[in-house]
């Protein structure tokens, strides 16, 4: 198996031949890498839709031909792809519930957010891949202790509900001042 890391540490590829057993290897390759970009809520998806296009490969292409498998992170998705050297693009079955195979391509598209397939431009294969949308982040962050801490927000405060109104009785109104006696003239 080889491991081709970008030089942005947002890519990688991973090159070995496609032996049954090199499935859980791959799955849990992708899975590090999502925890390694603390994308863990995509772990699940990631690991069955990359293991659905490997075992298309193994079963389409043969135990023993190269495969690579890419996994690239984008700003708002992450995009997992699936190379071999079979020409022949995957026919996409009719699904139903009498159906027993070929229901691996509508289980890519059921945990993805979008999937696809094309063939090289040199005919020396093709490539069966899909994408997963980065989570949006919530409203909280987390305080150094690990509670959560609301986020301010920028909408206005609900008005105070009045205080309720005291039993006690009303304060008397202050008593007039009286005005000044005229002073007499002389």
């Amino acid at each position: 198996m080889i491991s081709h890391p970008s030089t942005s540490g947002r890519q990688r590829t991973v090159e070995f031949q496609t032996l049954p057993s090199r499935t859980g290897q791959v799955r849990r390759i992708v899975s590090a890498l999502l925890r390694y970009w603390e994308l863990d809520a995509l772990i699940e998806p990631a690991a069955v839709g990359v293991a659905e296009l490997m075992a298309n490969v193994h079963r389409h292409v043969g135990p023993d031909g190269p495969c690579a498998v890419e996994i690239v992170l984008r700003p708002d998705r992450v995009t997992i792809s699936v190379r071999d050297h079979d020409p022949n693009l995957p026919p996409v079955q009719p699904s139903g519930l009498l159906v027993t195979g070929g229901r691996g391509l509508a289980l890519v598209a059921s945990v993805s957010d979008s999937w696809g397939m094309r063939a090289q431009h040199d005919g020396a294969g093709k490539v069966v891949w899909f994408t997963l949308p980065i989570p949006v982040p919530d409203s909280s962050t987390e305080t150094p202790d690990g509670a959560p801490e609301e986020v301010p927000s920028r909408e206005p405060l609900p008005r105070p509900e009045p205080l309720p109104r005291s039993h006690a009785p009303a304060p008397a109104a202050p008593a007039p001042v009286a005005a000044p006696a005229p002073v007499p003239q002389p």
